[in-house]
């Protein structure tokens, strides 16, 4: 019995171990911040993804250079909808997401009635089904390390507001 007794205590240490090793090499935190979702993140390093600051605020000067955005959504003919971004004096730089910031360059979040959908990574995104009624989708610039990008202290977002009924 002593014998069983160390194979299963020899065994629940293993596949504990086993567990928190794939866990972390997945980027599941015990926060329940999951930095391994690549909806939510874009690669990079463990570390890179860890050290991301979504509320940090990148600040540029107003002025002919400053980036700004439009979208626009249209029903698509087969399902769901279509996300259109217009962003001037800005640069999706995919290559770069969770990396360090370089000015005019980044990503943006779209939000659906202010809850985070993904990352936006090029002028055009499908969205699938939306909730029933009126409804809000809004894409913000973003940094290459998740900061929202500011112009004069404003963030450079756009929103759009469509009656799915």
């Amino acid at each position: 019995m002593s014998r069983s007794l160390a194979l299963f205590a020899i065994g629940l240490v293993f596949g504990g171990g086993i567990g928190l090793v794939t866990a972390a090499g997945n980027g599941v935190t015990f926060d329940g911040h999951d930095h391994g979702d690549p909806a939510h993140h874009g690669g990079g390093s463990q570390a890179e993804m860890a050290a991301h600051d979504h509320s940090a605020m990148v600040n540029m000067a107003a002025g002919p250079e400053a980036p700004a955005l439009e979208i626009a959504l249209t029903p698509d003919p087969m399902s769901g909808w279509n996300l259109h971004a217009m962003p001037q004096n800005f640069r999706f730089a995919p290559e770069n997401a969770s990396g360090a910031d370089l000015e005019g360059e980044g990503h943006a979040h779209v939000y659906v009635n202010g809850e985070k959908i993904g990352r936006l990574y090029g002028r055009w995104m499908h969205i699938g089904t939306l909730p029933e009624g009126e409804v809000e989708v809004k894409v913000s610039l973003n940094s290459n390390s998740h900061g929202v990008i500011a112009v004069d202290g404003n963030p450079v977002e756009a929103a759009v507001t469509v009656d799915t009924r």
